[in-house]
């Protein structure tokens, strides 16, 4: 019996191929010489997949990277958001360990996207709105180094984005102090536990308790209300004339 479309896509969405009953194939050499041919294909297909060179890694620090997930993993082409440390030198530390705040280590997420779909651009402006970017000893109501926001840039165009984005900002004057986000080379990755890994999903409630009780909400109302970092090249002068008086006040207004 020869294997059907779905089967062949249960392969390789899932990864059983190698728990296949391959006696329903005809024949013994047949058998022996489809599982060969199923695993070479696998795993060229593997490589093509995570080797496409439009996806592509983004690293930021916004303190507790629990309320850093929700905001990228909502956006269309990001693929993956991990939780996780970097910037330490222990390998693989517990998040017991990092937040004690004695291993350099900073709490991040790490994204993996599509860049066809969504560029980094976006994800530096995503980035901006969700923390408070002139703090640099914690994020809200967790305090210490370990929770210090940060942009990790993977690559030189990635460093020249997140510097064009960060004087943009600044000259936005959203914030009364100065920005102090550091743009520093990404390091060495370390994923956290999976108790961690979307926990807004899995422990709603405690969830959005904590996170209403940090303060971070509050703040970013309060910053951004009414503002974006999306700025229009145009004045309010030109704008009157270029819109209509009720795309204006829906608009700007």
């Amino acid at each position: 019996m020869i294997l059907n479309v779905n089967e062949f896509s249960y392969f390789i969405r899932d990864r059983k191929f190698l728990s296949y009953n391959f006696s329903r194939l005809r024949g013994p050499y047949l058998e022996k010489m489809f599982k060969k041919l199923l695993i070479i294909f696998i795993f060229s297909y593997s490589l093509c997949v995570y080797s496409k060179p439009f996806i592509k890694k983004a690293t930021f620090g916004g303190g507790c990277f629990w309320c850093m997930e929700p905001p990228f993993e909502e956006v269309p082409g990001v693929i993956s958001v991990i939780s996780g440390f970097m910037g330490g030198v222990i390998k693989n530390p517990s998040y017991k360990v990092v937040a004690s705040g004695k291993t350099s280590h900073k709490e991040v997420v790490q994204i993996r996207f599509d860049s066809e779909i969504v560029s980094y651009q976006s994800l530096l402006n995503i980035f901006w709105q969700n923390i408070d970017p002139t703090d640099s000893f914690g994020q809200f109501v967790d305090r210490g180094p370990q929770y210090a926001p940060v942009i990790y840039f993977h690559g030189e165009t990635q460093k020249l984005l997140a510097e064009k984005s960060k004087n943009k900002l600044s000259k936005l004057n959203i914030f009364s102090k100065k920005i102090t986000v550091p743009i520093l080379r990404a390091k060495i990755s370390h994923p956290t536990e999976d108790y961690h890994q979307d926990y807004y999903k899995k422990s709603a409630l405690k969830y959005k308790y904590y996170r209403y009780r940090s303060g971070r909400d509050q703040f970013l109302k309060k910053a951004w209300y009414g503002k974006s970092i999306y700025q229009s090249p145009y004045d309010k002068k030109t704008l009157k004339k270029k819109l209509t008086p009720i795309q204006y006040k829906v608009t700007q207004e």
